[in-house]
């Protein structure tokens, strides 16, 4: 067991150092990330926190094997959020979204979005440490969109979602980057149905049909 946590924080040391594709500035390489323990909210998997750096260089692809067919993103560490992505790749690398399930599905006017991350239930099983927002004010939440859920600001865990219509919602939500590859999959889930769940709404609750991340990779 040690070892595998050992191996996996190398590699979450080499994402940070090494970023693949186009480069976003050539300003400043790194940024300083802010990862606080959560004592009251334990980790719901065994994890280590991320180092408290970033690159801001580059892009890395996840992918998410869900049992309806693989989704492929795209994180811009470039953009406004690096941390935030740097988080994500440590928890894939770490293996901590692996059999996971997808607790909420929303499909209204105001809010199209899959939420995923959480390990017991909405907004229950979280890594055990939590990190601040990275959002400018000006984001926008269009169809493909990848971005970080929370419970309030700086609260920034392991949740996360991805929209298949649209978020009406304020610009306050990390954005990550975008869906490259899969999105197919995801209306499938849409289509399939919600179970609606008070007091979000007749078209806000869980998948009709569980969804399920069956593992998470770095890559394709």
């Amino acid at each position: 067991m040690k070892l595998r946590w050992g191996l996996a924080l190398v590699g979450v040391v080499l994402s940070a150092l090494v970023a693949p594709a186009t480069p976003a500035s050539a300003s400043v390489p790194l940024v300083r990330c802010e990862f606080t323990p959560t004592p009251s909210n334990p980790a719901a998997r065994p994890v280590v926190r991320p180092l408290p750096f970033a690159s801001t260089r580059g892009t890395v692809d996840v992918t998410f094997r869900f049992n309806y067919g693989p989704v492929t993103v795209r994180l811009d560490r470039g953009g406004a959020a690096p941390c935030a992505v740097h988080n994500m790749v440590s928890l894939v690398l770490q293996r901590f979204y692996d059999r996971s399930q997808c607790w909420r599905l929303s499909d209204s006017a105001r809010l199209g979005v899959l939420q995923c991350g959480d390990i017991y239930e909405v907004e229950k099983g979280g890594p055990g440490y939590k990190f601040p927002d990275e959002a400018t004010g000006a984001e926008t939440y269009p169809r493909g969109t990848i971005a970080m859920g929370n419970q309030g600001a700086g609260t920034n865990g392991s949740e996360f979602f991805i929209v298949h219509s649209f978020a009406h919602i304020p610009s306050q939500y990390s954005v990550m980057g975008r869906v490259i590859r899969g999105m197919s999959a995801i209306d499938r889930m849409v289509a399939d149905g919600i179970i609606p769940k008070d007091p979000n709404g007749p078209l806000d609750g869980a998948p009709a049909h569980p969804v399920k991340i069956q593992r998470a990779t770095v890559g394709h």
